[in-house]
């Protein structure tokens, strides 16, 4: 399984349009962070978990042109702010691309991009096959892999992570429920945002929670995502981290 970086960065990027942040002044490439998703190669098959605003740029860069399937952590514009640009991978598969997501998410996808499910639709708009999950589905399959769906908490809203074999991938989260860290014990490799203690302040980076959820579930590797420029530069976040724990960056490519 190749696992592809597209972005690792929060929901304005880095650099911040405007900011005169040390990080967003940086001239370090792996600072420089798009919006967060990930491409998964396995066996020719292509899946994308989130679409966001950068989705055309970080395909075109990465050079992929076809999906077999969107996984939707949740509903927020910086990962599904790319799904109108699917359009172009619509034509070259001559297809319609399958999304998965949580009920809620679908519908308030359907409101706020509503052409793209609409029956009468013209020949340049995306088409999408909907698929709509419950966040206590054990499994699906999408071409013959099994995917769990992990429950994660995202402030009080209910979001996605998923797991597929040996690899998980968890972004955007606050809390991590006690059943959903039992599911992912002893992972080969999981990506991870650095959880945010919603209780306390609404935003403030916690390191030490993050490596403290690490240790409960304790993956081979893992790979920390959604980085924002506030967390530090790249080169010296990553010599305050433990053994076996990474800093993701843009189009960085591993392999389960």
């Amino acid at each position: 399984m190749k696992i592809i970086f597209l972005g690792t960065g929060t929901s304005q990027g880095n650099p911040i349009i405007g900011s005169k942040h040390p990080v967003c002044l940086s001239k370090n490439s792996k600072d420089k962070r798009l919006r967060s998703s990930i491409l998964i190669e396995k066996d020719k098959k292509i899946f994308l978990i989130d679409c966001s605003p950068d989705f055309r740029y970080q395909m075109l860069r990465s050079n992929y042109d076809k999906l077999n399937a969107i996984l939707i952590t949740h509903e927020h514009y910086d990962h599904v702010g790319g799904l109108d640009d699917i359009r172009s991978i619509n034509f070259h598969m001559n297809k319609p691309i399958p999304i998965y997501g949580l009920r809620r998410v679908i519908e308030n996808l359907k409101k706020r991009l509503f052409y793209l499910f609409s029956d009468n639709k013209k020949s340049n708009i995306s088409k999408i096959d909907v698929h709509q999950l419950d966040v206590y589905d054990n499994f699906f399959f999408i071409e013959n892999y099994k995917i769990f769906p992990l429950l994660i908490w995202h402030g009080n809203l209910t979001i996605l992570g998923f797991r597929i074999e040996n690899f998980a991938y968890i972004t955007d989260a606050s809390e991590i429920p006690i059943q959903t860290i039992q599911k992912l014990k002893g992972i080969n490799i999981l990506v991870l945002n650095v959880l945010r203690k919603i209780e306390k302040n609404p935003f403030p980076v916690m390191l030490s929670e993050t490596l403290n959820i690490i240790q409960k579930i304790c993956p081979k590797k893992t790979y920390l995502t959604h980085i924002s420029h506030t967390f530090g530069f790249h080169e010296k976040i990553e010599t305050q981290l433990p053994k076996n724990v990474y800093l993701a960056y843009d189009k960085l490519i591993i392999y389960e």
